[in-house]
């Protein structure tokens, strides 16, 4: 979703937060913008604002040749909510008297009630945006009460119903930032020259400091040059600072040769899943070590249901743990969309396990849907990838997927860190509850272990992968199919089809086909199917033959010795054998790679792709 980036120090703030909104493109956006505080040239400061619809690229060369040097600056990359994009929408905003500017990420669902109070006050509002009544809320706020800007903006929030990450700069005070969040991400950055950076997350700041400081909901923050951090709530009450060291390095927001971030984050996968794993599995001693689970042992060995909460290819995710819970621990299992759970009067019971999955850690109906469970009494567990992200703050518990930040937009290695990780805990508790037997255990967690590398052989086939998606480029339309463990599989390879390349696809349960969607085959439809040698590999081949005899364009994915799907197929794509509910595991991988192919060959802007947010963050 939206992005911040702000600078207070005594560099040239343009080119670090320039930078940093650069970093922050993988989020989705159509506009930016920049505000800093500059030397009028006459003794005072002045504050510039440019903004553009646009790319930062159009936004820099609008600057152009421009000389701006001033030390303190916020900027935005905007997704277009209130109003459509262009430049006067975009951020940063200015009050009237143009003397602070404001950047926003969230909603202000009250904007409406507080635009009509700033017009009787005499307020002229230029923008479609609800971010700009804010910064016209404050500036009345600093007028009417004779405030300082610190408590001014502490005020106007107390005003505001809804989300919000913003940063604030004032001319009359060119050497402070201020900063507030509240159901929208937001991390502080300190310099060791007494600078600071701030941004929605924190790839603009690994260049610069491993030490941060994550806003907790309803944290304002004051930095200032020569007074150094202040943080209190919008109640008024002091907060003492908690400084972090980021683990992140810069090489891994960085291409590393790879064409798109998407490619490389398909071949890191052997990686992310080993890394999820790793420090997990004992397998000398037959045994997985959750502390998020067994610190909690008496929540899980009680549960009644587990409800799993998420969204998009996290959701996907969940129903494949759906399977693998119900298999492993035989406690019944519910997946909801995030989005709708808190809307339709939802039972949740003091004795549910409720997961929520999220790769940000900061989606804005996952964690409207968790506090609404927390109320309820259920035991919240996350599982996310980024540490001290707002869902890991609010549940019980939880176990981070260690999958790396992921830039590019379509989810591929986080997906497959979910699964690596949602497998171990269901695993787990399975044994642990006596539901499984140590046999089977045993077996599965040995396979589990080696996925790594078998993830490694089918990566190897990317030519083959390549060679299929050439066929496919100039469709329209596409089928997934799959039954079990491969439906949702199907719906993930249809999800990232219709994410990058814009060609609509569909997945359905194999067996769902003749129910309405065996309507749509013919000789230009693709039609692939997910095929493992597994308890319904059987049935699968007569849907194969289904589709076949009505001559759509079969590819299929199948166990290697494969040969009865096989000869069916005009295109056939192998991955290793190993058990059924680990398949998904390596079944995902060929899809991911067959959308990205197609993508490129199309033209399509493979990482930022039209319209989509990676992270998001309001409703």
């Amino acid at each position: 979703m939206c992005g911040i980036v702000a600078y207070l120090g005594v560099k040239p703030a343009l080119p670090i937060v320039v930078g940093g909104l650069k970093r922050l493109e993988y989020r989705g956006y159509d506009s930016t913008g920049v505000a800093l505080i500059e030397s009028d040239g006459k003794g005072g400061d002045e504050l510039v604002i440019r903004k553009k619809k646009g790319k930062v690229s159009d936004l820099m060369d609008y600057i152009g040749e421009e000389k701006l040097t001033g030390n303190v600056a916020i900027g935005h990359t905007r997704w277009a909510t209130h109003g459509p994009p262009n430049d006067i929408n975009a951020h940063p905003h200015r009050a009237e008297s143009n003397r602070i500017a404001l950047v926003h990420n969230g909603i202000i669902e009250n904007y409406t009630t507080i635009k009509e109070t700033l017009h009787n006050r005499g307020h002229a509002l230029l923008s479609d945006t609800d971010s700009e009544v804010l910064v016209h809320l404050i500036e009345e706020v600093m007028k009417s009460g004779g405030l300082t800007l610190f408590e001014a903006v502490r005020t106007a929030l107390n005003q505001v119903v809804g989300a919000y990450a913003i940063v604030v700069i004032d001319k009359e005070n060119p050497t402070t930032l201020i900063a507030a969040r509240k159901s929208s991400p937001l991390v502080i950055g300190l310099g060791e020259d007494g600078s600071f950076y701030v941004a929605s997350d924190a790839t603009p700041i690994i260049p610069y400091t491993k030490n941060v400081v994550y806003l907790n909901d309803e944290e304002i923050a004051s930095l200032e040059l020569d007074g150094g951090l202040r943080i209190r709530t919008t109640s008024n009450v002091k907060i003492t600072p908690q400084i972090q060291a980021l683990e992140l390095e810069i090489e891994s927001i960085e291409k590393g040769g790879y064409e798109h971030f998407m490619l490389k984050e398909i071949f890191e996968q052997p990686k992310s899943i080993r890394d999820s794993l790793r420090g997990r599995i004992d397998i000398k001693k037959g045994e997985i070590r959750m502390s998020g689970v067994d610190d909690h042992w008496e929540k899980w060995n009680n549960a009644s249901r587990i409800v799993i909460l998420a969204c998009g290819t996290s959701w996907h995710a969940g129903l494949v743990a759906e399977y693998l819970f119900e298999d492993y621990t035989r406690i019944p299992v519910e997946v909801e969309y995030a989005s709708e759970f808190r809307y339709r009067n939802p039972i949740v019971r003091a004795d549910d396990i409720v997961i929520a999955i999220s790769q940000s850690g900061e989606t804005a109906d996952t964690l409207a849907a968790i506090k609404t469970a927390k109320d309820a009494g259920a035991h919240v567990f996350s599982v996310c990838n980024v540490v001290g992200s707002s869902i890991s703050r609010e549940s019980h518990s939880g176990a981070y997927t260690h999958a790396g930040p992921e830039i590019g937009v379509a989810s591929t290695k986080a997906f497959t860190s979910q699964i690596s990780v949602l497998t171990l805990i269901a695993l787990h508790v399975g044994v642990k509850k006596g539901r499984l037997p140590k046999g089977r255990f045993l077996r599965l967690l040995n396979e589990l272990n080696g996925i790594p590398e078998l993830v490694e052989s089918v990566l190897k086939q990317v030519d083959v992968i390549y060679d299929v998606a050439a066929e496919f480029t100039e469709s329209n339309n596409a089928l997934y199919l799959g039954r079990g463990y491969q439906f949702p599989v199907a719906l993930e390879g249809a999800l990232k089809l219709k994410e990058i390349s814009y060609i609509h696809a569909e997945g359905y349960p194999a067996a769902e086909m003749k129910h309405g969607p065996i309507a749509l085959i013919d000789e230009s439809l693709p039609v692939i199917f997910i095929a493992p040698k597994d308890d319904v590999y059987e049935k699968v081949v007569s849907n194969i033959q289904e589709v076949k005899a009505r001559g759509g364009r079969l590819v299929v994915v199948v166990t290697e010795g494969d040969k009865e799907a096989s000869a069916l197929a005009d295109y056939v794509i192998k991955v290793p054998k190993c058990a059924p509910s680990l398949s998904p595991l390596l079944t995902s991988i060929p899809l991911q790679l067959l959308s990205y192919k197609i993508a490129v060959l199309r033209g399509c802007n493979v990482d930022q792709p039209r319209n989509l947010a990676k992270s998001v963050t309001v409703e």
